[in-house]
């Protein structure tokens, strides 16, 4: 049985939820607390498992297995169909970029840690943090908006009419960038493709009010 360590509302373990269930992988959820006990991802039995102190961590026979984008090509590997990569290089490289800019550019410098330090270390208040979130997600979303909207490589979701990892990426981002109240009006695509991934069951239970850990 996979062992998936997670948060309900971390972005980057609702991204492996998700192609957990696209694969129909049936696993274990261990909720990881990110605000309780000082955040117990920083407990010494959790940080022997993910170094960095960050979810989601994978478990399986071969091992303990971190970064979500890195997770969810171990699955694709191991677990080929359905694909959520597609088949040339070139159409493997465009998703990848995708999934990169959001997972890469837009949400290190949003990440839990990252708004703690910005308060803890220089003094941010609450709503300098949020505007300092949303200037980052709104300008990391523009950009994917543009990739998608300009390359006929979009179909029904962001590459084709098959949902793969770059929509893994986008539904958490969107996710949290409604979360802080961050426009998307200017969007349509992402918006459009958001909207039929949600309607699909594995995006829906992977959502963070369906987690067994939500608040």
């Amino acid at each position: 049985m996979l062992k998936l360590y997670t948060y309900f509302r971390s972005s980057a373990a609702y991204r492996v939820r998700i192609a957990l269930n696209l694969k129909g992988l049936h696993y274990e959820a261990v909720p990881v607390h990110l605000l309780k006990e000082g955040g117990q991802q920083n407990q010494p039995a959790y940080r022997a498992k993910s170094p960095l102190g960050t979810v989601p961590t994978l478990e399986d026979g071969a091992g303990a297995h971190t970064q979500s984008l890195a997770i969810i090509e171990y699955l694709e590997e191991l677990h080929p169909l359905p694909p959520l990569l597609p088949v040339s290089a070139e159409a493997r490289a465009r998703v990848r970029a995708i999934a990169q800019t959001i997972a890469c550019d837009i949400h290190p410098v949003n990440n839990l840690r990252v708004l703690q330090y910005l308060g803890r270390e220089f003094g941010a208040t609450q709503a300098q943090k949020d505007a300092w979130y949303r200037h980052w997600v709104m300008a990391g979303l523009q950009a994917v908006e543009q990739m998608l909207a300009d390359d006929p490589a979009t179909g029904r979701y962001c590459h084709g009419e098959r949902p793969g990892l770059a929509d893994c990426s986008l539904v958490p981002q969107v996710f949290n960038a409604r979360r802080f109240d961050c426009p998307l009006d200017d969007m349509p695509t992402i918006r459009r493709i958001v909207d039929a991934c949600e309607a699909l069951p594995a995006f829906a239970n992977a959502a963070p009010a369906q987690q067994p850990d939500a608040e």
